[in-house]
């Protein structure tokens, strides 16, 4: 695999700029431990230079483009990402480690995020009625303002495209730090942004370490809203940190989610599908269903299926085309995986597959079957964050959905079923934001996403995210023949 030593500035005001620190950190691929390029870190100088320019471009060029034009810019950025989708699609892969298979459909939604909130724009429209006879009301809706967007190592490009694309289609100017360990794509998607003639100051990019640089930008008094993707944790101590100014504040945070499987499913598929929603980004993604929910009728046919499968993924280097799963983020969040899969050995469970770390310079870590389970244990309670799944039984119907909230999350759940009655039954009892019946896939432009519970709130990807991003601003005036009076003065 080829190494690079280029270097990349903040991107600050429509171009790359030092940082004011000059820190530059040098950035490794997880999957070779080689170099890979060097990153300007923000501080807070520079997050103030970013909500400056930001602040400009909505009282200048930005501010003033109309909403058929914003459509335009999106229209042209969604180009941009397809033109473009070759090289994205390698510096993703080579900076977080993922199989660039997995990352090329990333790619493909990145650049459809655009092209649905562009078309989007022309949804963004007050309304009006007549009062009493001699007054009119109406709304009109408005950018809220300079948007704080955060979003984690695991998805920065497509998380990246979830954030900005609402926020620019409602006319809000954006601040957005992408984590220190993959700014890349986030950065490179930033110039496109720029060629396709998006104002300067409308897109800031200030990669930085959460507990300084992101929490100077949630705090800070130019920031009007934060829109936050990343752990339960960090989401909690941005609510505390925005709560003394009254930020707006949108949160899609951690999951465990469950997959219910059930004696009358299609297991054919069933069990590759449930594969896949645990190992397609190598477990680490707040939405892989690490819970698998089995009826006992069927588990240990079930375990030995899922057993199989896990060991017929092809792990390896993310650039190899056939490479079905790659590596980690990094060989510390490995150790960090590996401890679950051990607490769960000292529980009493019984790994079937995988819970060994390999030789070798990669942060790799092979899929992981916790079978004999209990969903009591730590390893089916909170986000391990890795290619580990656990498999639990259950009785009935009534046990199944009782499991399946029995968490402090609530973000995604699948179920299989043979019957239609009982999937839609299910569905409406399960804690969670996103349901899928017969089917293991998650996020689609126009579908709301978001979670329950711990899980966070607010909604990404829909016509919701827009409002998000919106003021509402009522207007009353009168309409009579004769001046307003009240006092009889």
């Amino acid at each position: 695999m080829a190494t690079a030593t280029t270097e990349h500035g903040l991107f600050i005001g429509g171009e790359s700029v030092e940082p004011a620190s000059g820190e530059l950190r040098d950035l490794r691929e997880p999957a070779t431990g080689e170099p890979l390029a060097r990153a300007a870190m923000a501080g807070e100088a520079d997050v103030d230079r970013a909500v400056e320019a930001a602040r400009a471009a909505l009282d200048g060029p930005w501010g003033k483009t109309p909403a058929t034009e914003r459509s335009r810019l999106l229209h042209a950025l969604a180009d941009a990402i397809v033109s473009n989708r070759r090289e994205l699609a390698e510096l993703e892969s080579r900076n977080v480690g993922k199989a660039i298979t997995t990352v090329k459909a990333e790619i493909a939604a990145a650049a459809e995020n655009f092209r649905y909130f562009a078309s989007a724009v022309a949804s963004i429209a007050g309304r009006s009625n007549p009062i009493g006879g001699s007054l009119l009301f109406y709304s009109q809706k408005e950018p809220v303002g300079v948007a704080g967007q955060i979003v984690p190592w695991n998805y920065p490009l497509l998380m990246s495209t979830w954030k900005l694309a609402p926020a620019l289609a409602a006319g809000c100017a954006v601040v957005l730090k992408p984590d220190p360990q993959t700014p890349l794509s986030v950065l490179r998607l930033a110039e496109l942004a720029a060629e396709a003639g998006f104002p300067a100051g409308a897109i800031n990019i200030v990669p930085g370490d959460g507990p300084t640089t992101g929490a100077y930008l949630v705090r800070h008094p130019g920031v009007d809203k934060i829109a936050f993707t990343g752990s339960t944790r960090t989401g909690g101590e941005i609510m505390r940190l925005a709560s003394d100014p009254i930020k707006r504040v949108t949160l899609e945070l951690g999951g465990k989610s469950p997959n219910l499987l059930f004696a009358d499913a299609n297991l054919a598929d069933a069990v590759p599908a449930s594969v896949w929603a645990i190992y397609v980004a190598a477990g680490q993604s707040c939405e892989a269903r690490s819970r698998l929910l089995v009826e006992k009728a069927l588990y240990d046919d079930v375990v030995s299926q899922v057993t199989d499968l896990s060991q017929r993924v092809k792990v390896g280097d993310p650039l190899d085309p056939d490479t079905q799963m790659g590596s980690l983020i990094s060989t510390a969040h490995r150790e960090k995986v590996h401890g679950f899969v051990d607490g769960a050995r000292e529980e009493g469970a019984e790994i079937t597959t995988g819970g060994e770390i390999g030789a070798g310079a990669g942060a790799f870590y092979p899929p992981t079957v916790i079978a004999q389970a209990d969903n009591r244990m730590r390893a089916a309670q909170e986000e391990i964050f890795g290619p580990v799944v656990t498999v639990i039984p259950f009785e009935d119907e009534q046990d199944a959905i009782r499991i399946a909230n029995d968490v402090r999350y609530g973000l995604m759940a699948t179920v299989w079923t043979g019957d239609p009655a009982k999937g839609h039954r299910i569905a409406s009892r399960i804690k969670s934001g996103t349901v899928g019946i017969n089917m293991p896939y998650t996020a689609f432009p126009g579908i709301p996403f978001g979670g329950y519970k711990q899980s966070g709130f607010g909604r990404e990807l829909a016509l919701e995210t827009l409002d998000l991003y919106l003021e509402t601003k009522s207007v009353v005036t009168y309409t009579g023949s004769r001046p307003t009076n009240p006092f009889g003065l």
